[in-house]
C-alpha cells in the first residue's frame, strides 16, 4: 500500500469506492492500534508516577516534538529556535554554547540523515549530535561539546531524558493525525500528551483559514489552557540550485515547476509552490525519508520535460539526500526551495518561555 492510498484510508475518503477489502484494511488498522495504544498509555503513566526514572542533563534542555507522524514542520522549528537563541547571546555579548541532539534516522553506507544534514546546513555554527539514546547524546555533547544547552530534535516521546521547556509542532493543515493512534490514525499518542507541553507552534497557518485556526487553537485549550499558542508560517526564501545560482521568488510567478519530494506532508509542500504564483505542472510525491538514486532522479526528469517544466522543485530536506546522486544535466534545471520558519502570532510569549528556561545564560531583554 503507497503512502497515498494508506492516507485516502485513515482519512476516511473513498472507503467505499475502494470496496470492502478497503473497509476491512481499515477495520484492522483500528485494531492494530488497540495494542499500540495501550503500550503508549502504559508507558507514559509509568514515566508520570516515576516508575521509570527520567535522567536530568545538567544543563537546560529545549525539546521540539510532535504528536503526529512526519510533516509538522518540526526541523524548520529547530532552526528557528536555534538562531533565535544564537540572536539573543549575541545581543547580550553573553555567548550560549548549544548543542543539537536528534535521533537521526536510518542511514544507507555511512551517510548522514536527512534531518541531521539539513540542521547542520542550517546552524554550520552549532553542532550536532546524532543518537538514538538523547541521554547517551545529552551526556557526549557536555562532555565533549561543553554544551550549556541542549535543543532536543523530535523528543517529546523521548522521556527518558529530562526537559526544561517542550514545544510541540502542530501541523494547521492536518492538526491532529484523523484523531486516531498509528496505524489507523497519524498520532504518536493521544491528544491528551499536550498537558506535558509548554507551547505549542501552529505551523504553515497560511494555508487555512482563520476560522479552522481558531478550533485549532480551542481543541488545543480544551487539554491545556495554560499552553503558549503561536503561529508561524514557512516563507519561502528563494530557490537555489547546485552550485548557488539563485531563482529569485519574483521569477517563480508563472514559471511551469514540477515538483517532487519525499516528506510527511507533501501537499503542503505543492501549495506551497502554488501560492508563490508558480505554475504546478506535475508533481510526484516519494515515501517520507526516501533516499533517492539516480533512476530516481532521471524519472524526475523525464516526467519533467514531458509536462514542459521550466524548473524541476525538490525541498530543502529532499535536496541534502538528492545532491548525493548524479543530478541529470540539461533542462529543466533542479533546485530546491530554501524557506525559513516565521513565528507571526505569539513570539514574545514563546521567547519568553526560553528566556527563562534559560536563565542567566542569556539574561533576559
Amino acid at each position: 500500500m503507497n503512502r497515498t492510498t494508506y492516507l485516502n484510508l485513515i482519512a476516511g475518503q473513498k472507503r467505499s469506492a475502494m470496496g470492502w477489502r478497503a473497509r476491512m484494511a481499515h477495520v484492522v488498522l483500528i485494531v492494530l492500534s488497540w495494542p499500540y495504544s495501550a503500550v503508549v498509555h502504559l508507558r507514559n503513566r509509568l514515566y508520570s508516577s516515576g516508575a521509570l526514572r527520567v535522567h536530568p542533563a545538567g544543563v537546560p534542555v529545549i525539546c521540539v516534538g510532535n504528536l503526529t507522524t512526519g510533516g509538522t514542520g518540526k526541523t524548520p522549528l529547530v532552526v528557528w529556535l536555534c538562531r533565535t537563541i544564537d540572536q539573543k547571546s549575541k545581543i547580550k555579548n553573553q555567548k550560549c554554547q548549544v548543542v543539537i541532539l536528534t535521533r537521526g534516522y536510518k542511514t544507507h553506507k555511512g551517510e548522514s540523515a536527512d534531518e541531521p544534514a539539513l540542521l547542520a546546513a542550517q546552524c554550520p555554527d552549532l553542532p550536532v549530535i546524532v543518537n538514538p539514546d538523547r541521554v547517551a547524546g545529552a551526556a557526549e555533547a557536555i562532555q565533549t561539546r561543553w554544551a550549556q544547552a541542549l535543543v532536543m530534535d523530535d523528543g517529546f516521546q523521548h522521556r527518558r531524558l529530562a526537559r526544561d521547556l517542550d514545544i510541540i509542532a502542530v501541523d494547521a493543515t492536518l492538526p491532529f493525525g484523523y484523531g486516531r493512534l498509528l496505524p489507523a490514525g497519524l498520532l504518536r499518542e493521544p491528544l491528551s500528551g499536550l498537558r506535558r507541553a509548554h507551547a505549542v507552534v501552529l505551523t504553515r497557518c497560511d494555508q487555512v483559514s482563520e476560522g479552522a485556526l481558531a478550533e485549532i487553537e480551542g481543541e488545543i485549550r480544551e487539554v491545556n489552557r495554560d499552553l503558549v499558542i503561536a503561529r508561524s508560517i514557512h516563507a519561502p526564501v528563494v530557490a537555489r540550485m547546485a552550485g548557488g545560482v539563485e531563482v529569485p521568488l519574483a521569477q517563480m510567478k508563472e514559471k511551469r515547476v514540477f515538483a517532487f519530494c519525499g516528506i510527511g506532508n507533501p501537499q503542503a509542500f505543492f501549495r506551497t509552490i502554488e501560492q508563490l504564483g508558480a505554475v504546478l505542472a506535475g508533481s510526484r510525491a516519494f515515501a517520507d525519508h526516501h533516499r533517492y538514486t539516480t533512476v530516481d532522479l532521471l524519472a524526475v526528469h523525464r516526467q519533467a520535460r514531458q509536462m514542459q517544466a521550466a524548473l524541476v522543485l525538490t525541498t530543502q530536506k529532499d535536496w541534502t539526500k538528492v545532491a548525493r546522486s548524479t543530478i541529470p544535466a540539461g533542462d529543466p534545471p533542479l533546485a530546491y526551495l530554501a524557506v525559513d520558519l516565521k513565528i507571526i502570532a505569539g513570539e514574545e510569549m514563546l521567547t519568553a518561555l526560553i528566556d527563562r528556561v534559560l536563565g542567566g545564560r542569556i539574561p533576559p531583554q
